[in-house]
């Protein structure tokens, strides 16, 4: 078996419609609905980043032009913010897409699943490991430590299997999520038996509910391309890493950090007085203004 030392690329599908925040997102991508001040997107991407990815491939949609131009340069911006002497907001400008960081686009021609947005990227990631990211997922790690995404990439470098991120999920929540279920095998990590998209309680293995991300090795493209449509007649991506538990095994990772589930209104706002508590500029001021509200 061919051993991987690094993983180099990440994808990210974002190709949905964003429909649950309408109408916001009617002409903008729900990937760049800001948190504070920074879009959905540009915090996954600058988790993948911080785990050594350079390779970022945004698998799209129409009406998701906004994305490729926020990670492109912004001449006239950049020339007025560098002639009005604001170099701060300059530096801030240009570090979306640091030098050593390249980014790849592709269309997802029809909504067939997240199995089908994985696989329209095979041709950039060829035969190499590669992470997934969700956006909708804001995911950090703990405080002071690394990122999810940085410690799934230390993991898989061990295990040299698909490594999945995993948490615990209330019960009456496991029809949401593909859940897992198998031995444990260290502190946070279980080898996956069985895998269930979207199960209802009663046939759920376990309370394991996979989270946004993934380091997935290349053999899960031949899987999801040869796979019939699953759970609403789509191409899921669970279904084509479930193929691979009898041949390379697959890990589930209990990710240290949280997660807030921005493709929800609740988690959004959640993730929104979260980090714009621990934000430098605003954080102070906002949290003297929650003290004082009165909430009955």
């Amino acid at each position: 078996m061919k051993k991987f030392t690094n993983v180099n690329k990440a994808v990210f599908p974002v190709a949905g419609l964003g429909t649950r925040f309408l109408p916001a997102t009617k002409a903008q991508p729900k990937e760049m609905l800001p948190v504070v001040d920074k879009p959905l997107i540009q915090y996954a991407v600058e988790e993948a980043y911080d785990a050594g990815i350079r390779h970022m491939i945004f698998v799209t949609g129409r009406n998701k032009r906004a994305i490729e131009d926020h990670f492109d340069t912004a001449y006239e911006l950049e020339t007025e913010l560098e002639a009005s002497g604001k170099k701060e907001l300059l530096d801030l400008v240009r570090s979306l897409s640091p030098a050593d960081m390249d980014c790849s686009y592709v269309r997802q021609p029809r909504s067939l699943g997240l199995g089908h947005a994985v696989l329209c990227a095979r041709h950039i990631v060829n035969d190499e490991p590669f992470a997934v990211l969700l956006a909708d997922d804001l995911m950090c790690g703990p405080d002071n430590g690394p990122g999810v995404l940085t410690q799934m990439v230390e993991v898989f470098k061990e295990v040299q299997t698909s490594v999945l991120a995993v948490q615990e999920v209330p019960a009456d929540h496991v029809k949401r999520y593909g859940i897992v279920a198998g031995d444990k095998v260290g502190d946070r990590l279980v080898k996956i038996k069985q895998m269930v998209e979207k199960p209802s309680p009663d046939k759920a293995p376990s309370r394991l509910g996979v989270a946004g991300r993934y380091v997935l090795t290349p053999e899960v493209f031949d899987r999801i391309a040869n796979q019939t449509r699953g759970s609403g007649g789509e191409i899921q991506l669970t279904d084509g890493i479930a193929q691979l538990i009898g041949t390379e095994g697959v890990h589930a990772y209990m990710y240290e950090g949280k997660r807030y589930d921005c493709g929800s209104k609740d988690g959004f706002l959640e993730a929104s007085v979260a980090f714009a508590l621990k934000h430098p500029e605003v954080g102070p001021a906002f949290r003297e203004y929650l003290r004082g509200l009165k909430i009955s």
